[in-house]
């Protein structure tokens, strides 16, 4: 797979579009995972007895995270081939598997998420605020357009400041989410089919509008990072650190 002209807009703007790479059986494999994922959800929501939970709310907006651990059949996508040559063209030689997570929007009334970086979100949680800028990979299990709310996003040309580091970040009442201030500018909508690859740096700035279609609008994210992760004050490991690139070789399959 040639990714030359990913690999020179990932360096210039932080983000580059992987279109309909994860076609076919891989993408079977993902919807029926992501089903599986929104039973589980609603069934911990129901012994929580509440419909919200952190940044997710039921019946529209599902955050599920660290799901390769409960699901193992993730992992013949997150150490494919496809993710190691995405991981080469944008991180480098050295990429270590950090986390996963499920991304869904119910329809009709799916909610947006507000502008963020995802390196925000690590240090607003706890995190090291000194990680290296790490790779998400917004995979596509529908098309997504601006009706279901696909991604928007500020490539670092529009917004200089956030590819020198984290920019400040609040928490917003109701919806939990961390919000940061764009300064105005609107950014790109990067609208792309099922089985597709959004990969972007965890300091660009992004978000997603409301899902306003009869149908869900289904993601999974996979985040890689150059390096491993440790927890402030503790150095334990925070999430994972899996190797699939050393030295440029793909060192983990499945």
């Amino acid at each position: 797979m040639d990714f030359s002209a990913q690999r020179e807009q990932f360096a210039r703007e932080g983000y580059a579009v992987f279109e309909r790479v994860l076609e076919g059986p891989m993408l079977d494999m993902l919807r029926e995972q992501c089903g599986r994922i929104i039973e589980k959800e609603d069934a911990r929501l129901d012994a929580l007895g509440v419909d919200v939970d952190g940044i997710t709310h039921r019946g529209t907006r599902y955050f599920a995270g660290e799901c390769q651990r409960q699901q193992p059949e993730l992992r013949d996508m997150l150490f494919s081939d496809t993710m190691a040559e995405i991981c080469r063209a944008t991180l480098g030689d050295e990429a270590y598997f950090f986390y996963d997570q499920f991304v869904v929007k119910g329809p009709d009334k799916g909610l947006a998420f507000s502008w963020h970086q995802d390196s925000g979100y690590v240090v607003g949680n706890g995190g090291p605020a000194d990680h290296k800028p790490y790779l998400t990979c917004w995979c596509t299990l529908d098309d997504t357009t601006v009706a279901n709310g696909t991604v928007r996003l500020l490539p670092f040309s529009q917004k200089p400041e956030a590819r020198a580091g984290i920019v400040p970040h609040v928490r917003q009442p109701g919806t939990n989410d961390l919000v940061a201030d764009t300064g105005g500018a609107e950014g790109i909508t990067v609208e792309v089919p099922a089985g597709s690859v959004v990969a972007f740096s965890s300091l660009v700035l992004h978000a997603t509008g409301p899902n306003t279609t009869p149908d869900m609008r289904r993601i999974y994210l996979a985040q890689y990072s150059p390096e491993v992760i440790l927890n402030p004050g503790t150095r334990h490991l925070r999430r994972n650190a899996i190797p699939i690139l050393r030295g440029g070789k793909q060192v983990t399959r499945h």
